[in-house]
C-alpha cells in the first residue's frame, strides 16, 4: 500500500536537496542540512540542524528520524532522541538533533546528508485498564535479566 506524503521546501532552501533513498531497496530517505553557514560540532556538543522542509502525512503514519551509519562509524556523529518521531499532525520544519560522540570537531555543511527518515504505520490501539495482567514465563524480568 502506498501512502502519499506532501513535502514542502521552505523559503530560502530551494537549493537544498529533497529527501531521497540512496538505493532501490533502502528503507530510509536521507535528510540534508539546510544550514546557512557550516556548523562545527565539538566533541560532546549537540545542536539542532534544520532540513529546510516540512511534511504533511496522512493519519496513521509517522516519520522516524534516525542516524546515518556512515557518520556514526567514521565520525561519531549520531542523533539524540533516536528515533525521533514526526507525528502526522506536525507541520513545522523537520530538524535533526545531532551530537558529536567522536574525538574530533565535525563540520556540517549546507546540503550535507545528516540523518535518515523512515516512514512507519501506526496501529490503532485501545488501552484497556485491568486489575491484573496475565502471567508469562518472563514475568517482570527487565534490564539484563537473561544474563550478559
Amino acid at each position: 500500500m502506498s501512502h502519499y506524503v506532501q513535502i514542502n521546501k521552505l523559503p530560502g532552501n530551494e537549493d537544498v536537496s529533497l529527501p531521497c533513498k540512496m538505493s532501490e531497496q533502502a528503507s530510509g530517505y536521507d535528510l540534508y542540512a539546510a544550514v546557512g553557514e557550516p556548523v562545527v560540532l565539538a566533541p560532546g556538543e549537540r545542536t539542532l540542524i534544520p532540513t529546510g522542509i516540512s511534511l504533511a502525512m496522512p493519519a496513521g503514519l509517522e516519520a522516524q528520524i534516525r542516524p546515518r551509519s556512515g557518520l556514526a562509524l567514521k565520525h561519531g556523529i549520531t542523533c539524540l532522541n533516536t528515533p525521533g518521531t514526526i507525528d502526522a499532525d506536525y507541520r513545522g520544519e523537520i530538524k535533526v538533533l545531532l551530537v558529536n560522540l567522536g574525538q574530533e570537531p565535525f563540520a556540517i555543511a549546507r546540503n550535507e546528508r545528516i540523518a535518515q527518515m523512515v516512514f512507519q504505520t501506526i496501529p490503532e490501539v485501545t488501552l484497556v485498564e485491568v486489575d491484573e495482567l496475565t502471567d508469562t514465563a518472563r514475568g517482570a524480568g527487565g534490564f539484563g535479566h537473561t544474563g550478559k
